[in-house]
């Protein structure tokens, strides 16, 4: 099992997109939304992912996360998934030794923009892109199993 550590912000300008280094589609959609752990099924351009996250505790929370055939992917995303399938547009953002992971929202989330930043303990600091604005880490309103159950987090302005 492994911990995922991580802090959430909205984006308030489009300077991620000449600042990527590279950027992938991904379509993702929940098997589970239980709130004590969500299964979670991902296809990011030709490769797919099948992952399970337990409650988040602030920035952390156990995941464990596999490769499945994305054929596979393709057909639970279609067959098995709560609530809608998630488009978006991830671009990788390298800032001051670390990778930022800036997704664009597609379809009913067209506007949303957020950043978030991996990191390898909970005490860890980090230098703050020019594009990132408030931190909403730990807000359920911006978990992606929100949006995907329909709940949309209000007043977001588009960039």
């Amino acid at each position: 099992m492994a911990k995922e550590i991580e802090r959430k912000f909205i984006v308030i300008n489009d300077l991620f997109e000449s600042m990527a280094e590279s950027c992938h589609h991904i379509a993702q959609g929940y098997v589970s939304l239980r709130k004590e752990g969500t299964v979670r099924i991902r296809v990011k351009d030709d490769t797919a992912w099948i992952t399970v996250k337990g409650i988040s505790h602030g920035a952390e929370r156990d995941e464990w996360e596999y490769r499945i055939p994305v054929a596979d992917a393709r057909q639970m995303l279609e067959r098995v998934t709560e609530g809608a399938v998630i488009e978006k547009y991830r671009y990788l953002v390298p800032f001051q030794g670390h990778i930022w992971e800036v997704d664009r929202f597609l379809g009913s989330h067209k506007g949303l923009v957020m950043a978030e930043v991996e990191l390898s303990a909970t005490d860890e600091t980090v230098a703050l892109p020019p594009f990132v604005g408030e931190e909403v880490t730990g807000d359920p309103r911006y978990y992606n199993s929100s949006l995907a159950a329909g709940r949309s987090p209000s007043g977001i302005s588009s960039i």
